[in-house]
């Protein structure tokens, strides 16, 4: 912002507007950032914890197949993995943040029947069939949380960029540009008081 403005009233009310709505939007900004930074602080902790039982979960899971291969053999898991159906079931929601739209994935459904047949199959397929559901819920929730931390980390970072620009851009600009026209404007005051001083001397001579 290096245009000068006019050394003029009506300039004058257009900066001391400007400078009002600018303050006016520093101050929701700052509070539209910590509000989102909360969120993420929030949103962080939680990606954290599933992060963790994640790690759990498959450690137990891949437990749970190797039994299931070492019962029935790896061909015949290979076999029903392929033969399970993709899951279709999926409900997203977003919830607005300050401005902000953060997702939410509605629970599976918790049946967790085999849709294989008990033909060939034994009780260790049943448990990594059920172990592998946990894992599935659980990435479904670290997808929506890491999801909701990108998300917000990037509007933080915006919200940051626009407080500093007028913090330290747009806010002095109309400081110096309000100082500099009332400066001029009381200079031009002062300069026709004295000339007015003067005319009225010299019409009081002539008299």
């Amino acid at each position: 912002m290096s245009e000068k403005m006019a050394p003029t009233r009506g300039n004058l009310v257009q900066a001391q507007k400007a400078f009002t709505v600018a303050k006016t939007g520093k101050d929701l900004l700052e509070q539209k950032r910590q509000v989102l930074m909360m969120e993420l602080v929030s949103q962080i902790e939680s990606a954290r914890e599933i992060q963790a039982d994640v790690s759990r979960v498959f450690d137990t899971a891949y437990m749970a197949l190797q039994r299931a291969n070492t019962s029935i053999g790896i061909d015949m898991v290979e076999a029903i993995a392929m033969a399970i159906p993709e899951e279709d079931r999926l409900t997203v929601r977003l919830r607005s943040i300050m401005g902000v739209e953060i997702p939410e994935i509605d629970p599976l459904p918790g049946d967790i029947r085999p849709c294989y047949s008990f033909w060939q199959t034994s009780g260790s397929m049943d448990n990594a069939f059920r172990e592998f559901k946990g894992v599935l819920a659980l990435l479904l929730r670290l997808a929506e949380v890491e999801t909701s931390v990108y998300r917000l980390a990037v509007q933080v970072r915006k919200t940051h960029r626009r407080v500093n620009a007028l913090e330290k851009v747009v806010i002095p600009y109309y400081q110096d540009a309000m100082a500099v026209i009332v400066g001029v404007l009381e200079e031009q005051e002062r300069e026709d008081f004295v000339r007015m001083k003067i005319a009225k001397k010299m019409s009081e001579r002539k008299r």
